[in-house]
């Protein structure tokens, strides 16, 4: 095929100009004819007679090929864009019989074949289709952001919930091991910590329309409502001093770490795991003192239609003064009681239901009032509760026991520690360090009369023990015509606000902090909390489909997909290149299937290299 021009006359106004058009030739009876294909028009675009022959050239590449042929030779992108275009207007007017289906048939050098640059793709693959299902993208458009930007803040988040670490080693991940880059148009050359930190900080910016866009989104998107609500806290560690920190503060760590400045961070969740709210505390905040604050925030948080959610709360957070606060916002409530009720009743014709845990042992449970209050308790006794309990109170009497035997043998040893005073003083100190046992004995001193202690004798209470109350305790609730079996379940979707405090500290990296400023720590924090919104976009979908792995092995599954580089030699000494992403697992592919997303973000990349004598007698 061979582009010929064609002079033309326009009669109207005497202007002389040439057309070009796309010829074959052919022979019958040994004259050669030719056969116009399709006509360019005047190819103003085309500067120079070079580029109009390349697109003559182009265009038959593309017919030969079916339309799935990159360029064998040095094509310009207005070449290969009307190249392109021609080549369909041919194939839809079936001015040639042009090559169907998608087959590229070469002919090859095995002996050449290599493979490089294999690049982890599988879950990042995952979690950018999450990513672009909750239209975090979209947000950020509609929030006046620029493309670049979000393509950094997409390969930041989901490079949080693949490869939690630290900018630093997140840079690395990418640019030698991941092939996130090539998902989101980022590029990786480019990429430092620096802009990493800088992409976390203008996230945290938006922290509050985010999280109540996809707080909206997930309930529209999975058509959800907010019926109940779980609050509760967790905090998380320094590492450094942190000693001109507002929000770092000595506190009561989680993680037993009395060392270090803590921060507190809340999360209200719903019964599917999606985020409501976050907040971030000073580390040496109570858990009492936040839950005002929470409330005032979740009618913009949630969606209801008839009534507001029923707001699970753990223990700490139960305090008097919460659920009057609660009561008064109009909030029905569950939670577990502060204490243990000494003087409660159940109704005369109240029967205790037995039912089983998760993992077959036995739970009973019976609705009882109590005399203080006009609230909905319910009464719960767990055989494997108890002899877990049972199990410790032995040990911790046996130790208590053991504590009365060393005063009595400082009493009466010759050196030992013999005064009235400083025996009861060291006696009470074992009680304080046994709360729970020591109030099942009775001890006696005995002295001589001049503050000198002479004996000391320590006896069980008859019929009372820890054990009898082992394994018993009590909820709290305001749901009074709910039965056992329904509060009982209610109450036990608490687990799946433990459960997201796991995935955000252990598989999303939360915990500890080794940033140096509050707003730092606060983005890293938020950043956490934006990963986990494709965490939980993911598991929920999957859990609908009876999958229930956690996001490790998710995550580890995935990965066995690979996005590869192979180069080889075809018959013409050309160097044929073609990135491709490799065939999903059977484990992979049922991921995909059930989430109803694509295998692969690209079928493949092709490209052809000239052989480099050619290069060299090029001339454009």
């Amino acid at each position: 095929m061979f582009i010929k021009p064609f002079q033309k006359y326009n009669k109207t106004t005497g202007e002389r100009y040439c057309v070009y058009k796309l010829c074959e030739g052919y022979r019958i009876n040994g004259d050669i004819h030719h056969r116009i294909i399709i006509g360019f028009g005047r190819l103003e675009e085309l500067e120079t007679v070079e580029q109009k022959k390349l697109l003559a050239t182009r265009v038959e590449e593309l017919i030969i090929n079916g339309g799935n042929s990159l360029a064998t030779s040095i094509v310009d992108g207005q070449v290969e864009r009307l190249a392109r275009h021609y080549f369909t207007e041919i194939k839809n007017k079936k001015r040639y019989d042009v090559k169907q289906g998608n087959e590229d048939w070469e002919t090859v050098n095995m002996s050449t074949l290599k493979n490089k640059d294999a690049r982890e793709i599988g879950a990042e693959w995952l979690c950018k289709q999450a990513f672009d299902q909750l239209g975090i993208g979209s947000f950020l458009r509609q929030a006046g952001w620029e493309e670049e930007k979000i393509s950094l803040a997409s390969t930041h988040i989901i490079g949080r919930a693949v490869y939690p670490a630290s900018e630093l080693k997140t840079v690395s991940y990418i640019k030698e091991n991941s092939a996130i880059s090539e998902i989101t148009g980022l590029d990786k050359d480019k990429l430092t910590k620096d802009l990493l930190y800088g992409i976390s900080h203008k996230l945290y910016a938006i922290k509050s329309p985010l999280e109540q866009y996809l707080s909206k989104r997930t309930n529209e998107l999975f058509d959800l409502e907010d019926k109940i609500i779980l609050y509760d806290l967790t905090n998380t560690y320094f590492e450094g001093r942190m000693t001109g920190s507002k929000i770092a503060k000595f506190g009561r760590s989680k993680e037993k770490r009395s060392d270090a400045r803590i921060v507190v961070l809340a999360v209200v969740i719903n019964r599917e795991g999606f985020l409501k709210y976050s907040n971030i505390f000073e580390g040496n905040m109570a858990d009492c003192k936040t839950l005002g604050t929470v409330i005032d925030t979740l009618s913009d948080q949630t969606s209801h239609s008839h009534r507001k959610p029923i707001v699970v709360i753990d223990a700490g957070i139960a305090t008097d003064g919460n659920i009057t606060m609660l009561k008064s916002k109009g909030y029905d409530y569950m939670c577990v009681s502060r204490s243990s009720l000494k003087e409660f009743y159940a109704d005369t014709k109240a029967t205790s239901v037995q039912i089983k845990d998760k993992k077959g042992q036995p739970i009973e449970l019976l609705k009882v009032k109590a005399c203080s209050d006009n609230d909905q308790y319910l009464w719960v006794r767990s055989n494997a509760k108890a002899l877990k309990e049972n199990n410790m109170n032995g040990l911790l009497s046996q130790r208590f026991e053991e504590g009365i035997q060393s005063i009595q043998e400082g009493i009466t040893k010759k050196s030992g520690t013999k005064k009235l005073s400083k025996v009861y003083e060291r006696i009470g100190r074992l009680k304080q360090k046994y709360p729970s046992v020591h109030n099942y004995y009775d001890i006696t001193i005995s002295d001589d009369g001049n503050g000198t202690a002479t004996s000391i004798s320590c006896r069980h209470k008859t019929g009372e023990g820890a054990d009898k109350q082992s394994g018993i305790y009590f909820l709290r609730t305001s749901l009074m015509k709910t039965d056992e079996k329904t509060l009982w379940d209610i109450y036990n979707i608490i687990r799946e606000i433990e459960y997201t405090f796991r995935v955000l500290k252990t598989d999303l990296d939360l915990r500890p902090i080794y940033h140096k400023t509050d707003n730092a720590a606060m983005a890293h924090l938020h950043l956490g909390m934006l990963a986990y919104w494709l965490v939980a976009t993911i598991r929920y979908q999957l859990r609908q489909h009876g999958v229930n792995s956690d996001w490790r092995e998710i995550v580890r599954t995935m990965n066995t997909q690979k996005c590869v580089t192979t180069s080889i030699k075809n018959i013409k000494n050309e160097i044929i290149t073609v990135r491709q992403c490799t065939e999903p697992a059977k484990e992979v592919k049922k991921v995909y299937d059930l989430l109803k997303y694509k295998y692969a973000p690209f079928v493949r990349k092709k490209s052809v290299v000239p052989p480099a004598n050619f290069l060299k007698n090029y001339s454009p």
